[in-house]
């Protein structure tokens, strides 16, 4: 073990849509967890790595804390709550409110039951004037008891860093789990699966909530390197969205599959196929069998 090295595993929490994602990816440096206006965008923990010269960060994304609706909303609370009780340091990432919402009053009761250091991420600070900021820092320490509390812009990059020195602060002496060039154990079909559902997020109305998932039916490269061909179905819940993610001759459809194709090139650097179909299966988010086939860990349901 290098000598002085710290290494821990930090949660990142919040309500939906709190930026969570943006935080991640921008910490990391590189895209991981899918971003998009709609909450409940992410449904797994994504395991991302942070490793420098001092140690190495393993941040766990959760699922965003709500009241759960169905199948898949109970399950995606187990996994926030599991993992707020195996981590070394918890990141609760906040809008800058000044009056604190019942769904953020929830988060800090579970959070006083939690004996590890909670650092208070309050994010979004470029969308308002300074003296809300210090309101707004005023109101969360009423509500709880905070190691560290960090004003932060995770879009625009503003004082992120100051994240990563607070938790290594926090983080206990111990060995390097991943490689230097390991930054997620996230399976490549997944984020490919994930990239997929986030355009599709970005183009439809409102009528497609987060009904649908994603599926890679096949990923295969071919012989000479240069090309891999990607299968992937869209699975919705109803006839009416199927026709919405379609479009008018396709033309959705199209528009998904190009803007998905785009950006995994980018990280698989190499050229891409990418064929899509659209299926309808009625409440997957009901069904167990459903959401782990889904690619839901099985352990965590």
């Amino acid at each position: 073990m290098k000598e002085n090295y710290k290494s821990g595993f930090v949660a990142l929490i919040g309500r939906p849509n709190v930026g969570k994602s943006t935080l991640m990816n921008r910490l990391i440096g590189q895209k991981i967890a899918i971003t998009s206006k709609r909450p409940q965008t992410t449904r797994n923990r994504i395991q991302t790595v942070y490793t420098c010269d001092d140690g190495q960060i393993v941040f766990l994304d959760t699922p965003g804390i709500h009241k759960a609706k169905n199948k898949l909303g109970e399950y995606m609370m187990t996994v926030a709550q599991r993992t707020l009780k195996e981590v070394d340091v918890i990141l609760w990432l906040v809008e800058p409110d000044t009056v604190i919402g019942g769904g953020d009053k929830r988060i800090a009761e579970q959070l006083s039951t939690v004996k590890v250091p909670v650092i208070l991420v309050i994010n979004k600070v470029d969308t308002i004037k300074k003296e809300t900021v210090t309101k707004s820092i005023e109101a969360y320490r009423k509500i709880g008891d905070f190691e560290e509390i960090i004003a932060t812009s995770a879009l625009r990059g503003n004082n992120t860093h100051d994240v990563i020195d607070a938790v290594f602060k926090y983080l206990p002496y111990g060995p390097q789990y991943y490689d230097e060039d390991t930054i997620t154990d996230q399976p490549q079909r997944q984020i490919v699966a994930e990239i997929i559902r986030e355009k599709a997020l970005h183009v439809l109305d409102e009528e497609v909530p987060h009904g649908i998932a994603v599926a890679i039916d096949q990923m295969k490269e071919r012989p000479n390197g240069r090309l891999v061909d990607i299968d992937a179905t869209i699975i919705c819940e109803r006839d009416s969205h199927k026709g919405i993610i379609i479009g008018k001759q396709g033309s959705m459809l199209k528009r998904i599959g190009t803007n998905a194709r785009y950006e995994i090139e980018q990280m698989l650097e190499q050229k891409v196929n990418l064929k899509l179909w659209v299926k309808v299966k009625r409440d997957w988010r009901d069904s167990d069998f459903l959401v782990k086939n889904f690619g839901y860990d099985k352990k965590e349901i």
